[in-house]
């Protein structure tokens, strides 16, 4: 999301690729639809490489379904259940459609959320607050959804 541009350190947050200035967060929920880790970035970062850096530690049972922008992560984690992409040569079985499609309708729920977490003004539009704090609300934010939905810190 894009952010208010910067007075002091503009390179910290700055994508030249983008000509923008970005702060990005990153949810795991679990199977209850309960967000359950948050990892932030202040510049734009690819989704495996903050996936990499937050240095999110998972069981090797814990089954993990990610969309086609964590392409690397079967060599960290083997129990990942990830699309089939088509190449150029080799276009997408019926079969191997009907698999991708059952695997999306299970990630869609992350989808919701993140939707849910954009109806906040905050995070849904440019961010005009300080970016050191940037963290810290997208935290409290993902807290109001699983207190909204009814998930209680015990």
């Amino acid at each position: 999301m894009p952010s208010a541009t910067p007075k002091k350190r503009q390179w910290r947050c700055y994508s030249g690729k983008k000509k923008r200035h970005t702060a990005k967060g990153q949810i795991v929920i679990d199977v209850n639809c309960r967000i359950i880790c948050t990892a932030i970035s202040t510049r734009t970062m690819h989704d495996f490489k903050l996936f990499k850096t937050s240095r999110l530690p998972i069981k090797k049972e814990t089954k993990v379904s990610v969309d086609t922008g964590y392409l690397g992560i079967t060599s960290l984690h083997p129990n990942t259940d990830i699309p089939k992409k088509k190449s150029k040569l080799h276009p997408l079985s019926m079969e191997d459609k009907i698999i991708n499609k059952a695997k999306a309708s299970l990630r869609i729920v992350v989808e919701h959320i993140n939707a849910k977490i954009k109806t906040f003004k905050m995070l849904g539009e440019k961010y005009r607050n300080r970016r050191k704090r940037f963290g810290l609300r997208f935290n409290l934010i993902c807290a109001l959804i699983n207190f909204d939905r009814g998930f209680r810190i015990i």
